[in-house]
């Protein structure tokens, strides 16, 4: 059960505090793409999403977007902002979280993984050695895939709240 804990939970991407990250010698950032990011049927990053990489650049940080996504779809989103990015990722398994860190030169512990699913972003971030951050879905929908995982999720949550494994309350 301890896999299904975050290190942090927030509302989104952008409550994240950036200098808190540094302090704690954070400095990449392996993030999920649908409903971390932007809605799972946008095609493209909002201004203020856009602003927010910036200020990530600004401040160091190295940043891989991991998608269990097809190729089309993330570099769809990707490629127009120079982004790096790994597709068809397969999480919960560790290979592209790993990957992903080889990509920014960084150590385990200077990288940490920002996802809105327990099942594939945490789980597998949480497996892999990497510190977490779970943040709100910005959607309310979901693809079909999801939808399933949402299921299973919503059963983990109380699971874990009847524990006392967690403290707060999924927003």
């Amino acid at each position: 059960m301890k896999n299904f804990i975050p290190d942090q939970y927030v509302q989104s991407v952008y409550n994240i505090q950036i200098e808190e990250l540094k302090e704690r010698g954070i400095k990449g950032i392996i993030t999920d793409l649908d409903n971390t990011l932007v809605e799972w049927d946008r095609k493209d990053a909002t201004e203020e999403l856009l602003h927010w990489f910036e200020k990530l650049q600004e401040a160091g940080f190295e940043v891989v977007i991991v998608s269990n996504n097809n190729e089309k779809r993330v570099h769809t989103f990707a490629a127009p902002h120079g982004l790096t990015f790994i597709h068809s990722a397969k999480k919960p398994f560790s290979r592209a979280f790993k990957s992903a860190c080889r990509l920014m030169g960084l150590q385990r512990r200077e990288v940490v993984v920002l996802g809105d699913q327990l099942l594939t972003d945490i789980l597998g971030g949480n497996r892999a050695g990497f510190q977490t951050i779970l943040v709100v879905p910005v959607a309310e929908t979901d693809g079909l895939a999801t939808k399933f995982n949402r299921a299973i999720e919503r059963r983990v949550f109380r699971a874990m709240k009847r524990k006392g494994l967690i403290e707060w309350e999924k927003k």
